[in-house]
């Protein structure tokens, strides 16, 4: 007879699980905010793509919490037997479709549309420039098409930036990384990286729906969310008609983006961008 109740194996499941996670959790670089002190010749600038942030650790891919990405086996088989970090994505503006494809348990044709843009060589002891020429190198040596590195530029004044960043937004993206060409690899956040956007976005939690009037009669008008810091407040702008009859749920994790913070700590003009994947 055993002597575990069910409860009891519950929380050993849960404990187990939390310790394997956390074994697989990788040691990533993370970016910082651009700030005006930046000089920005000392970095490499990119494109931020909006996709799934992924570590191929050698012989599967990893989301950055550790957990596995069920890619399929043509996806991985020829993949380099070494450690990257990369985004997995299709195209600007389709995030939710990449995380769909990519987050689920029984990967499908959707993966056909998939590639895994690269950006860093972790193992590799180098500066980030000389990382770039080796993950340049490795990438040509696979010749898989889903296989490719993001491209970075060399800018040489914080006004050329800035046109960089109006055109990407123009063109449908979301902002610009930079990575100081020197940096060794820096499993941490930290100033080697840094994230450039003409707004701020922040997560919260839904706390509650709020009905529309008007145009929105009989959908939501907008979502009552707390902050990690308590902060309070409604988020009314920035859904599709589609998300307004069919709301994130009550609980759920939202990205919402904004361009200040009141004198009381609330974000000012706040807009929906996306309801957080669970990784």
């Amino acid at each position: 007879m055993s002597v575990f109740t069910p409860t009891i194996l519950i929380c050993l499941i849960s404990i187990y699980c939390s310790t394997v996670f956390a074994q697989n959790k990788p040691k990533i670089e993370l970016a910082n905010r651009f700030n005006d002190a930046v000089n920005v010749s000392d970095y490499l600038v990119s494109e931020k793509l909006d996709g799934i942030r992924a570590r191929w650790d050698g012989s599967r891919l990893l989301t950055r919490t550790g957990n596995p990405i069920f890619a399929p086996q043509w996806f991985t088989k020829d993949i380099p037997k070494h450690i990257f970090d990369g985004e997995l994505w299709i195209a600007k503006q389709r995030f939710e479709q990449t995380a769909s494809v990519v987050l689920t348990h029984e990967p499908g044709a959707g993966w056909r549309e998939v590639k895994f843009m690269l950006f860093d060589l972790p193992e590799f002891t180098g500066a980030f420039s000389e990382r770039l020429r080796m993950l340049e190198v490795l990438v040509q040596k696979a010749k898989l098409p889903h296989l490719q590195v993001i491209p970075q530029q060399k800018l040489h004044s914080k006004s050329a930036l800035m046109q960089l960043l109006e055109q990407v937004i123009e063109d449908g993206g979301e902002g610009l990384m930079l990575h100081h060409e020197d940096a060794l690899y820096t499993p941490s956040r930290s100033d080697n990286v840094l994230k450039l956007k003409k707004h701020k976005d922040a997560e919260a939690i839904v706390l509650a729906h709020l009905p529309g009037s008007g145009k929105y009669q009989g959908m939501m008008g907008s979502i009552r969310v707390q902050m990690s810091n308590g902060k309070v407040f409604k988020i009314g702008s920035g859904f599709s008609d589609q998300e307004r009859l069919s709301p994130p749920p009550i609980g759920a994790v939202i990205t919402f983006k904004y361009y200040d913070l009141t004198i009381n700590g609330i974000p000012k003009f706040a807009s929906y961008i996306r309801q957080k994947p669970s990784y």
